[in-house]
């Protein structure tokens, strides 16, 4: 399934988009994307409805966040070979593990704003991973099981706030808008292996990024079971697992964002996002 919200800013309403890509309301009792509608009893429920029997959306809508007020957005960083290489950085001995706030949620095709001050801010198409059940100290054997779905983030970076400010990089990926997030939820059962995904990224139509998650360096069950050896996850967390080269920082000399210019990003199977920078105000 394909498992979206749609709807103005505070007003979304939780929807899915059909097999002729339309986008259909799911009834109202069964309540928003959140926690408990993602776990596998609440996936389940949505799943045993018949698509042609929702109401057709009409027009063109505005998405959402595909997954509701997440309790936890946890990123993962360099955790591509290649991506760690054109950072100048070694590969990792264990999953970098950072996080951004969740006011930097917004919907996969709202427009991005570059922080007050900031010159560096950058981009990164990343995968999504949804929690669907609570995993606490799971195997790597097991943790897929914890898995909702997957879908597209866009892990915007101001390099200078994150690396050239000291402290930790919270400062740097977690500002306001910078956590694109959609078009939809897929769920893990139409993915099928998240280790055999193509992701790519534009800025103003030229290609800057075009990888695959079978070159990630930790995999999907290797990041949920590190992570959930810290803390809780919980139905709705959302963890993002690193981006491929091709980052504006990696390019020589280095290109950043600048208001006006339009970033289009997408990952096969999970749909795509549009996003215009603009100044914040």
């Amino acid at each position: 399934m394909k498992l979206l919200r749609y709807g103005e800013i505070g007003q979304e309403r939780a929807g899915l988009l059909d097999a002729d890509g339309h986008i259909r309301a799911l009834p109202e009792a069964l309540g928003d994307l959140g926690g408990d509608r993602l776990t596998p009893q609440g996936l389940a429920e949505i799943a045993a409805l018949d698509p042609a029997t929702l109401p057709l959306v009409e027009g063109n809508r505005r998405l959402g966040s595909c997954i509701a007020r997440p309790g936890k957005f946890v990123c993962i960083g360099l955790n591509y070979r290649d991506h760690a290489a054109e950072s100048n950085l070694p590969i990792p001995a264990e999953p970098v593990v950072f996080g951004k706030w969740s006011s930097a949620i917004v919907g996969p095709n709202d427009d991005v704003e570059i922080p007050r001050g900031s010159e560096k801010t950058d981009w990164e198409v990343e995968l999504g991973v949804v929690i669907g059940s609570r995993a606490r100290y799971v195997s790597q054997d097991d943790a897929l099981a914890h898995v909702a779905g997957y879908c597209v983030v866009h892990d915007v970076s101001e390099r200078a706030y994150q690396l050239e400010r000291g402290g930790t990089w919270d400062k740097g990926k977690g500002c306001d808008t910078f956590g694109p997030t959609g078009p939809w939820l897929v769920t893990a059962d139409e993915v099928g292996d998240p280790q055999a995904l193509r992701l790519w990224l534009d800025v103003d139509g030229q290609r800057y990024q075009d990888g695959n998650t079978a070159d990630m360096i930790f995999t999907i069950a290797e990041i949920v079971s590190y992570v959930s050896q810290f803390c809780t996850l919980e139905p709705g967390d959302i963890i993002t697992t690193g981006t491929p080269k091709g980052v504006g920082m990696g390019q020589k000399p280095p290109v950043y964002l600048r208001a006006g210019q339009t970033v289009r990003l997408g990952i096969d199977g999970l749909g795509e996002q549009t996003q215009r920078f603009v100044d914040a105000a």
